[in-house]
């Protein structure tokens, strides 16, 4: 629910992807359980656990190849196997969350621009945003791999921001992350909404540093129904 009123027009939004559209999270548990089933194992938590581990990378493959080695699993024939059985079962095990697809349709239709903002690389953003048929809501797309770092950092914000030609003050961001996503946004003045139902990862999940914080995505359109626009 709104937190905070707007006083400036706003004619953007922006939107992380994984975790604030879909749960990329759920899709990762579920491919890590087929791997591990076709590995002989039941422990795909321990897998994923893997994934949380920095040295590789949230979405690395390698991880996989850890775990088979620390598992004295060869990896000779089978690793590029199970690499597929991830990537085709990750895919197939995302869907919007409740309420996307209909708030994302209201939003449009009300003619605000709308972009996204990911970490994700844009080979793996675009079968996302496609397997959810979200594409179409979006005219901008910023991935890791058209500007080379990656959020907190602020270049990410700007970019979507210069292709859909708004100032900071004209957009309004939703993500799921507070370090990743709304504390960059406050910095650089982009209005944020904190999707709290998607935030895997913060321990109280509390944060109350955004302009509004929302429990559900159809929450959203309240909000922006009550931002004065441009």
């Amino acid at each position: 629910m709104p937190e905070k009123s707007c006083q400036k027009p706003v004619c953007a939004l922006l939107f992380d992807m994984d975790n604030t559209l879909f749960d990329l999270v759920g899709a990762q548990i579920a491919a890590c359980d087929c791997v591990v089933r076709h590995l002989g194992h039941s422990d795909g938590d321990e897998l994923f656990s893997y994934f949380l581990n920095t040295s590789h990378g949230f979405e690395s493959t390698e991880n996989i190849r850890q775990y088979m080695q620390e598992r004295h699993i060869p990896t000779d024939g089978i690793y590029d196997e199970v690499c597929h059985i991830y990537a085709t079962e990750k895919l197939r095990s995302i869907t919007p969350y409740p309420g996307v697809t209909k708030t994302l349709r209201a939003i449009r239709e009300m003619g605000f621009a709308m972009g996204i903002v990911t970490d994700a690389e844009r080979a793996d953003a675009i079968p996302r945003l496609g397997k959810c048929g979200l594409s179409p809501f979006f005219g901008c797309i910023v991935t890791f791999d058209m500007v080379r770092v990656k959020k907190p950092a602020p270049d990410p914000f700007l970019a979507a921001l210069g292709t859909i030609r708004a100032l900071p003050e004209e957009a309004i961001f939703i993500g799921d992350s507070p370090r990743r996503d709304i504390e960059p946004c406050k910095k650089l003045g982009i209005r944020t909404v904190y999707a709290r139902y998607g935030d895997r990862f913060s321990k109280t999940r509390d944060y109350s540093g955004a302009d509004f914080v929302i429990d559900h995505m159809d929450e959203l359109l309240e909000i922006v129904k009550g931002l004065p626009v441009s």
